[in-house]
Order: structure tokens, then C-alpha cells, then sequence
């Protein structure tokens, strides 16, 4: 088997608001069907699925699914691009949870939450 990840798929209990948010980001959307929004991320793709539906289509309850946590990393050409990506979070409707600073390891890094 080859060591990739083609496809990330987030099950959401409001894809098409999940998926508003990523469009304010200028984020443009692929061909998706049956209330699947997806995103090419060059050499993968993003799929934000309906919760229910996620839960029906692997064949267990939706409560199954719990409540888990998840970051997905999107990293920029330079250290400046960081803010630029985080001033875009508010205005898409997100929330910032942590401003840009530089970490240990030598690098420069916020978070945010959709």
C-alpha cells in the first residue's frame, strides 16, 4: 500500500455553512454531489459531508461519530502569509484562536476554527 492521503473528509452538521466559510476564504469548490462539498487541495481533496449522511453511509448511528478533534495544516510560502491567511478568518466567519508567533521548532504558526 502507498503511504498518501487522497481524501480527508470532515462530516459536518452544517456542510453548506462549513462549506460557505471555506468559500470566504477563496476557496473554490470541485464538481460535488449528493450534499458533498469538496475542495482539490492539490494531490488531495477536502469533502465536507453531511453528518447523517456520513453516519448512513458507513452504516452506523450518527451519535457513533462523537465528537472528535482534527487540525488540518495549510502551510504558506512565507512567514508574512500567515497573517494574511489568519485576516481572512473573521470576515469568513470564523473564529481566531490563536494569533501568528513563531514556535520552538523554528516555525510560525495561528490557529483557527471554522
Amino acid at each position: 500500500m502507498e503511504q498518501r492521503v487522497s481524501l480527508i473528509t470532515l462530516g459536518a452538521r452544517d456542510a453548506e455553512g462549513l462549506g460557505a466559510f471555506y468559500d470566504a476564504l477563496g476557496w473554490r469548490r470541485v464538481k460535488s454531489e449528493d450534499g458533498v462539498i469538496a475542495y482539490d487541495l492539490i494531490g488531495q481533496t477536502l469533502g465536507l459531508y453531511p453528518l447523517d449522511k456520513l453516519a448512513e453511509d458507513i452504516g452506523v448511528p450518527v451519535e457513533a461519530l462523537g465528537h472528535g478533534a482534527a487540525t488540518l495544516g495549510c502551510n504558506v510560502r512565507n512567514k508574512e502569509d500567515v497573517a494574511v491567511v489568519l485576516d481572512r478568518v473573521k470576515p469568513a466567519g470564523g473564529k481566531l484562536l490563536k494569533p501568528a508567533e513563531d514556535v520552538f521548532w523554528g516555525g510560525h504558526h495561528g490557529y483557527f476554527s471554522d
